[in-house]
């Protein structure tokens, strides 16, 4: 059996800001709620967050942006689209069961909160967006689709998704997820 290494400080950092911006926003991230959080000493921050608060929030988004980038990719490696859509809605679900539907996506949290708060973050949101849109549309091409059309697909999947995400917050219901998946698969196939 493998057993899991603990984690460093900087990883329980990352992972109290993500959790942060999945229940609240960008702007209730604190360098104190962070650290009251991870339990980390208050040290950390600067020897591994030079930048402060700001590279904090732009690191956060960027760690789960990848994490989301990666199971979708695993999801889709050899399959097609749909499976990566699906990877990325049951993974909101999870976390939404897990959370009692109070956590939502830590990159909608960032890039919904004014940009003069954390400009890092802003950068960073647009990319994160900007690769799990190249991984669905490459799908979609994979998938016989035009790169026209492939484009337009993998923006319809991420809006819905991420919308039916708040809906599923307001509702306290994987309803809106379950409903965005299955009006969506006849279109992706």
């Amino acid at each position: 059996m493998r057993v899991k290494a603990k984690p460093s400080t900087r990883e329980l950092m990352l992972d109290s800001t993500i959790g942060l911006l999945q229940r609240q926003s960008a702007a209730a991230v604190t360098l104190d709620a962070v650290l009251a959080d991870s339990g980390a000493p208050r040290g950390s921050v600067y020897y591994h967050f030079p930048g402060g608060r700001n590279e904090l929030i732009r690191a956060a988004v960027e760690v789960a942006g990848e994490r989301m980038r990666e199971r979708m990719e695993r999801a889709s490696d050899g399959a097609g689209p749909q499976e990566a859509l699906a990877a990325f809605a049951d993974s909101w679900k999870t976390r939404l069961v897990t959370s009692d539907f109070r956590a939502g996506c830590p990159i909608v949290a960032a890039a919904v909160d004014d940009e003069h708060l954390v400009p890092e973050a802003k950068e960073a949101v647009r990319d994160v967006f900007a690769r799990w849109h190249d991984l669905l549309a490459a799908a979609f091409t994979r998938a016989g689709r035009s790169a026209e059309q492939a484009a337009s697909l993998a923006t319809l999947g991420i809006s819905a998704v991420e919308g039916a995400v708040l809906l599923c917050r307001l509702q306290g219901s994987l309803q809106p997820l379950d409903d965005v998946v299955a009006e969506l698969a006849p279109l992706l196939a």
